[in-house]
């Protein structure tokens, strides 16, 4: 059996940008929400997950705020319609009763690397829905990521062979690659005159970029090399950025929870005063199996 985890705000973000405007009869902003409760509906019908738990980030600066000032500098402000619904994302959590993992100075990226890999060490595989491509480090035998593509565009379920056709290497080696390359999403700089297929290759060959540089000798072509060589420190910094950590300390409770005849219940509740009509005989068939 699967257990799911969830990248919590990452899918939440998405359903807000991937439909129109909705809202109750009494004004309040309702698409994000409907999105999320509809994609996760999708997926306990379809995977069947032994259990559920979802990661969510917390409002304070990460380690890696503290490492690079300017992480995550360039993403724009939450909108105000999107911001309304939090708190009753976080009624819809409680009403679910799937456990919640937040932990100060780490992003939920982490959490779910690190519940990934306990998880996994416990003889159980794992399906990560996100939205976000830097969880495709976390693919191995026993952890398959869903990608939640842009709008219009369907989901992806990533195993080894799929990171490794789309990308021409093992997922371990995708902090390495990243490094090289940069990610706009994150603000983290690219190394100038070294693109994908170089920066594949360069990953293929070394594991980590204290090894690439360490080893840096072994680079050719010389321009290649001196390019790497120049760029040392950003890339130091940038693989720092990149690479989920898997220590997170989280709390001591269950990693995650079945979905009980109560919490159906409590969430139809939910879904009625949210005007979901549509969404409760999906949900009530999901507690009829």
């Amino acid at each position: 059996m699967t257990v799911l985890i969830v990248d919590t705000y990452s899918l939440f973000f998405r359903a807000f940008y991937a439909l129109p405007p909705m809202n109750t009869l009494a004004g309040e902003p309702t698409q994000a929400l409907y999105g999320f409760s509809t994609l996760l509906l999708k997926l306990l019908r379809e995977e069947k997950p032994e259990g559920v738990a979802f990661a969510i980030d917390r409002p304070e600066p990460t380690f890696r705020h503290e490492a690079y000032a300017d992480y995550k500098g360039t993403r724009d402000a939450v909108p105000s319609d999107l911001a309304r619904q939090f708190r009753t994302l976080e009624r819809l959590l409680d009403a679910l009763g799937f456990p919640r993992f937040s932990v100060r100075g780490f992003e939920a990226d982490d959490v779910l690397a690190t519940l990934s890999t306990e998880l996994r060490a416990r003889g159980q595989n794992v399906l990560v829905a996100t939205g976000d491509r830097d969880m495709l480090q976390l693919v191995c035998p026993e952890v398959a990521v869903l990608f939640m593509g842009q709008r219009g565009k369907p989901a992806k379920l990533y195993d080894e062979a799929a990171v490794l056709e789309r990308f021409g290497i093992p997922p371990a080696r995708l902090p390495v690659y990243a490094a090289l390359v940069g990610d706009t999403s994150d603000n983290i700089p690219k190394v100038k005159g070294i693109g994908p297929v170089a920066a594949a290759k360069l990953a293929q060959q070394f594991a980590d970029i204290s090894t690439l540089l360490h080893h840096a000798d072994q680079i050719t072509p010389p321009r290649l090399r001196a390019i790497i060589e120049t760029h040392g420190e950003q890339l130091t910094s940038s693989e720092l950025l990149i690479r989920l950590r898997h220590d997170v300390p989280l709390p001591e409770v269950p990693r995650h929870a079945a979905l009980t005849a109560e919490a159906v219940e409590r969430t139809v509740a939910l879904f009625e005063e949210l005007e979901f009509k549509s969404l409760v005989p999906r949900l009530r068939a999901l507690a009829a199996r």
